[in-house]
């Protein structure tokens, strides 16, 4: 069947591992193997048709220039056929469809091209394979489900325009030998040839009962004939081969939704919404558009593909990155099917056509409008899609041209706001706050609605973990006084909050600015001061001086603040400068070149702070300031995740500190 120069390779270490979780995990729904082969074969009929309505081939159209059978673009002449052998106890999967050349064969069934899969594989354990294996779906390789069922695959293949065709074939052992067809030995003239050699224990998918029920079950959606040939060579087509998109709501089953939701996107989990719509009038289009119940694996990969299919009047398109929905959107799946788009398109002029960006903001406003509709109705499940796709949809804040505050109503967040049952209002410095690691999700109208009487702005607390936000002692004040602060724990919340000024004309502020009175916001709380109270201030802006010229070029002002009430510092910044976290972010990515100076903000009630005002006027303590104020500062810089600007110096005051104390 080959000629002698046949090529034997190695897999990659990617497709080892995937080998390794099919073949030999106890996974017990093995039809999918079905499923996913006949995808894959409809995928590869889609790209053909969309070459022969743009002219890519017009010898397929005209019948001449190779050995090719010329399509006239229908859907009757792109099929599927599946046939099995029972004496040789094979299945055969075979499209008629674009086919592959050497190098796609090896490119598409011997490596994952995809960045973060081997990362993703290695977290998978040799104990949970069963559990694991639903996964494999998320990286879309298929195909080695066929492994499942089979101890040995041939493929043969035959790009369309083409005249060669390649043998790929493996035990799925890690090797897999490639090697050219003689013309003369195969009647394959395009597309591509799967054959399964069915394992003993596996001879019930030798079944055309089986095999119908599998396809009538999963694939009944695909827009291409399937079609079962039996033994004796009778054959039928098991499908119903009309787009479902096409169909109406009322007729199709939640089953149906699911499988299709599994075609389009290979992964094994079931949606977590669903939105079919059909738009009329000016603009025609109809789509099906699924949000997944799981993360896929590749999210938050660098090049942020977005994987939602393009048709034209039911033709295929393109699903590489189309700019049909934006990349905020990223983890929408499913197919978009426009009435205006001219049918002969071309992959490089569609991004320019007026017609696609007023599609995509069709799109963009109808899933944001579902989603404020779910989040309203359904705060449990709408927690597991924040948990999966908040920080994706935040990236769209970052935009320029973006509906803010659609996406704003969609957002939920974490906040200092206390659990229904009660849980986090004990004693301590933090009365309204949640167990640490805990955290209630609220959007930003419940926030607003719960906003004290003259508060007009959005407060917020942003860092690298809910728990050390909930720790922080920036919170402390606005936890005695009732005030509610939102917790951004997402790195895209540093980018956002710069962007984005107000909600609904509630300005938004970080609990880190220097100029935040809560007294003034609080009246209930805010009391006459006493004559002893106004010389205690007097002493305590004395010491603020002090610590200031200690301090140097270090700081930029040492000031009192009410924010705290069981620290006794904290850092902060002038209201219009960088945040500090932001600040960080961009030094570590040498955008800039050095941090600048903090305001470090002293609560005059604090015990240390107190001290430190009775010994100003004792020159003996003169050395013991110095040292309690630098190990303050460097306090506030821990807690604010800011480098120790002296480790060598903090180390001996700590030491000095402890020495003392012990001795006393």
């Amino acid at each position: 069947m080959t000629e002698k120069n046949e090529e034997k390779l190695k897999f990659s270490a990617e497709i080892s591992k995937v080998l390794q979780l099919m073949i030999h995990s106890l996974y017990t729904n093995k039809d999918i193997f079905l499923r996913e082969l006949v995808s894959n074969a409809s995928d590869a009929c889609d790209k053909l048709r969309f070459d022969i309505s743009s002219g890519r081939h017009p010898a397929l159209v005209a019948g001449s220039g190779s050995n090719q059978t010329p399509p006239s673009g229908g859907d009757e002449d792109l099929k599927i056929t599946i046939s099995f052998n029972k004496a040789q106890k094979t299945i055969t999967v075979t499209d008629n469809g674009i086919g592959m050349g050497r190098d796609e064969l090896i490119a598409n069934l011997g490596t994952i091209a995809k960045s973060g899969t081997q990362e993703f594989l290695s977290k998978l354990s040799a104990e949970d394979m069963k559990k694991d294996l639903p996964l494999i779906g998320q990286f879309g390789v298929g195909f080695y489900s066929s492994f499942m069922v089979a101890d040995k695959v041939s493929v043969v293949s035959c790009r369309a325009g083409q005249s060669d065709a390649w043998l790929w074939e493996s035990d799925g052992t890690g090797e897999f030998t490639v090697a050219p067809v003689a013309p003369s030995t195969d009647t394959l003239q395009r597309g591509t040839r799967i054959t399964l050699h069915v394992k003993a224990d596996q001879e019930q998918y030798l079944d055309k009962f089986r095999l119908r029920h599998i396809i009538q079950t999963y694939s009944d959606h695909i827009a291409f004939p399937i079609v079962i040939i039996d033994d004796d060579g009778s054959s039928e087509t098991a499908n119903t081969a009309s787009a479902l998109w096409m169909r109406a709501k009322s007729d199709i089953t939640p089953e149906q939704y699911k499988e299709f939701y599994h075609h389009v996107s290979h992964s094994p989990d079931e949606p977590w919404l669903t939105l079919h719509n059909k738009a009329e009038g000016k603009l025609e289009y109809t789509s099906l558009i699924f949000i997944p119940s799981a993360k896929p694996f590749d999210l938050f990969h660098p090049d942020r593909k977005r994987r939602v299919k393009l048709y034209v009047k039911r033709v295929f398109i393109t699903e590489d990155n189309v700019d049909i929905v934006p990349h905020y959107l990223r983890f929408l799946r499913g197919i978009v099917d426009s009435q205006d788009l001219p049918l002969n398109i071309s992959r490089e002029t569609l991004q320019g056509n007026p017609l696609l960006a007023k599609i995509k903001d069709s799109l963009v406003k109808r899933v944001l409008t579902e989603l404020k509709k779910k989040g309203e109705a359904d705060e449990t499940s709408y927690a597991l899609f924040w948990k999966n796709f908040g920080p994706v949809l935040k990236e769209g804040l970052c935009e320029g041209t973006t509906p803010r505050e659609q996406i704003l109503e969609a957002c939920r967040f974490y906040s200092t706001l206390p659990s229904p049952s009660g849980r986090g209002q004990g004693e301590g410095p933090h009365p309204n706050l949640l167990p640490k690691g805990e955290g209630a999700l609220t959007s930003l109208d419940g926030y607003v609605s719960r906003m004290k009487e003259g508060q007009d702005t959005i407060y917020y607390l942003t860092g690298d973990r809910l728990e050390t936000l909930q720790s922080s002692p920036q919170l402390e004040g606005f936890a005695k006084r009732g005030i509610e602060v939102l917790l951004f724990s997402d790195h895209v919340d540093d980018f956002w909050v710069n962007v984005v000024f107000d909600y609904k004309g509630k300005k938004f502020k970080s609990v880190t600015r220097a100029d935040i009175d809560l007294d003034n916001l609080n009246e209930e709380v805010k009391e006459e001061k006493k004559p002893e109270e106004k010389e205690h201030d007097s002493e305590t802006t004395a010491l603020c001086q002090r610590m200031k010229q200690i301090l140097g070029d270090k700081i930029r002002d040492v000031r009192t603040t009410n924010k705290l009430t069981g620290s006794a510092v904290c850092l902060a910044v002038e209201e219009g400068a960088m945040d500090i976290r932001l600040e960080r972010f961009l030094i570590e990515q040498k955008q800039i070149a050095n941090a600048s100076a903090k305001i470090l903000e002293i609560n005059p009630e604090h015990s240390i702070i107190r001290s430190l005002v009775s010994k100003l006027n004792n020159t003996e303590s003169s050395l013991e300031i110095d040292d309690v104020t630098w190990m303050l500062f460097d306090q506030a810089r821990i807690l604010e995740g800011e480098e120790i600007i002296d480790p060598a110096a903090f180390t001996r005051r700590l030491q000095a500190f402890v020495e003392k104390s012990l001795a006393a």
